[in-house]
């Protein structure tokens, strides 16, 4: 079987993609990081939720200061700006960093769930990254079929937590 290193940003966004992936017929490796998560608590509560139905997760080490570095001077950028896509660009890295290391071929995000977000934003990234990486990103784009409203019916059912922002501290802010 076909593995599959899915970033992974919060148990909501996770249920439908890793269905879809299985469905697909592959082995997926969940892999948490979001060093861009705030405040901690936030951070720690997604983290616990996602453990929850995906125990195997493979979780990161969260250092907040990566983002910030990453994403200096974009502080005041719109959401879908260009502070999101160096967000989206840390992660992905990082995630084919650790598919490479796991010898996994396949990567790809559970960011593409979210209406809030372009999914061909996040192709560009995470093929230019695969490209760097010979590794293989898999474009799924899994808020069509309805995906983002199986998501949440998902995260209902199984009564799990839905965070009210993207997740940087400069999203909460647009509240």
């Amino acid at each position: 079987m076909n593995k599959v290193l899915l970033h992974t940003c919060c148990a909501v966004c996770f249920s439908h993609p890793s269905n879809k992936l299985q469905e697909d017929g592959f082995e997926v490796i969940p892999y948490f990081y979001n060093p861009n998560i705030y405040p901690f608590e936030e951070y720690k509560r997604r983290l616990e939720e996602l453990i929850k139905i995906a125990p195997n997760t493979i979780i990161e080490e969260n250092n907040p200061q990566v983002f910030y570095n990453y994403t200096e001077g974009l502080e005041n950028e719109p959401e879908k700006g260009k502070r999101c896509l160096k967000c989206f660009e840390l992660r992905l890295i990082k995630t084919a960093q650790k598919a490479k290391e796991l010898k996994i071929k396949n990567f790809t995000t559970t960011l593409t769930v979210s209406p809030h977000k372009i999914s061909n934003h996040i192709f560009e990234i995470g093929e230019k990254i695969a490209k760097d990486f010979d590794l293989n990103f898999l474009k799924y784009d899994f808020k069509k079929q309805d995906g983002f409203k199986i998501t949440q019916k998902i995260a209902t059912e199984k009564n799990l937590y839905k965070q009210l922002y993207c997740g940087c501290e400069y999203s909460i802010k647009k509240l």
